[in-house]
């Protein structure tokens, strides 16, 4: 039996889709299982070993070994049994029609119903509206309809040798040591502009962190990420605040420094998921965001939030040019949770706090 997955387009919906995809192997060990995945995306997934192969897919891409006419090349000859979409696009299902798989089950979104198989509806309220359903749920809800059992809802990554020699690398050159704790801040985010926490906020916390918890301070960041990290680090002014912006970058740098990180402060970003798969304490700060989509279940999550009447708005950009909803939230507020956090608590439940102070 061979398998097709199409893995979601995010890094975060990407993790939050492993609980899905380790139930799908763990139903088929036997089956040749192939992932669809973006080149960007793809290194979220390296060091598992779910798959057998994976396909880069970018129909945007300059590269044409990653456009649909190559993909569908290099899939025709495999001659899959079963498609299973987890991203909503019609493109997705459009592919793996036209590869003539004869199973294909996924969300009935944007009008692709008809080109699959096995159709699941959109969670929706009593009003008709969408219903807001953690993505690792959204995902599960495949595998169930399939038929597969599901082990753990717990999402799972894992790093390579390359990734851990890459951390050591710029572990030894930023100068962090294992004589005091690594908090990773994360301020990045695809979403848009709304949710960011402000460079200052991030500064201010960092600053408190090293002098008052007696921690060390890295800040991780994508490439479009760079002067924002700098930024935090500028604003913090104290030599155990340090960055990822000017190391080589990657996702499986990222991945391993949030690895052996005590905690991670951090936007609704993707980031954020690696430490739910790790299992690293995580202080998520949501704004404009639901919290409802992105629950991974981990007992060691902390979700902060400032309340605002207009929130969550879901909008990339705030429509009133202010958002509060992050402003509100002050460093002391997050430092108070990480303080409680840092020196060992166990925390039995993800536990949303609302705070404005």
């Amino acid at each position: 039996m061979t398998i097709v997955v199409f893995c979601p387009n995010l890094v975060g919906d990407t993790v939050m889709s492993t609980p899905a995809i380790r139930a799908i192997r763990n139903a088929n060990p036997d089956a040749r299982m192939i992932a669809v995945i973006k080149p960007q995306i793809a290194a979220t997934l390296d060091g598992n070993r779910w798959f057998d192969e994976h396909v880069r897919f970018d129909p945007k891409s300059r590269d044409p070994a990653f456009r649909i006419t190559a993909v569908r090349r290099r899939l025709r000859s495999e001659r899959a049994d079963l498609a299973v979409l987890f991203p909503n696009s019609f493109r997705s299902a459009l592919l793996a029609w036209s590869l003539g798989i004869s199973r294909r089950i996924g969300f009935v979104r944007g009008g692709r119903g008809i080109l699959l198989t096995d159709r699941l509806s959109v969670p929706r309220d009593v009003d008709g509206t969408r219903k807001p359903v953690p993505a690792v749920e959204y995902y599960l809800a495949i595998v169930r309809r399939l038929g597969y059992t599901v082990d753990s809802v717990r999402p799972e990554l894992a790093t390579t040798i390359a990734d851990e020699a890459a951390a050591d690398q710029a572990w030894n050159a930023l100068g962090l040591t294992s004589e005091k704790p690594v908090v990773c801040l994360n301020n990045g985010g695809a979403f848009g502009p709304a949710k960011s926490w402000p460079n200052a906020y991030y500064g201010e916390l960092a600053r408190r962190l090293v002098f008052d918890a007696g921690v060390q301070v890295l800040v991780v960041c994508g490439p479009g990420e760079r002067d924002s990290a700098r930024e935090i680090v500028a604003n913090a002014a104290h030599p155990d605040v340090v960055s990822l912006a000017d190391q080589p970058m990657s996702l499986g740098l990222t991945k391993a420094s949030v690895k052996r990180s005590a905690l991670m402060i951090t936007t609704d970003s993707g980031p954020r998921h690696f430490a739910a798969a790790f299992g690293i304490p995580v202080i998520s700060l949501f704004g404009p965001t639901h919290i409802a989509w992105t629950r991974t279940n981990h007992p060691g999550a902390v979700h902060l939030l400032h309340p605002v009447p207009c929130g969550p708005c879901q909008k990339p950009v705030c429509p009133l040019g202010h958002h509060k909803c992050m402003t509100g939230l002050t460093p002391e507020a997050v430092f108070r949770v990480a303080a409680r956090i840092l020196p060992g608590r166990t925390l039995r439940r993800e536990s949303p706090c609302a705070s404005g102070s």
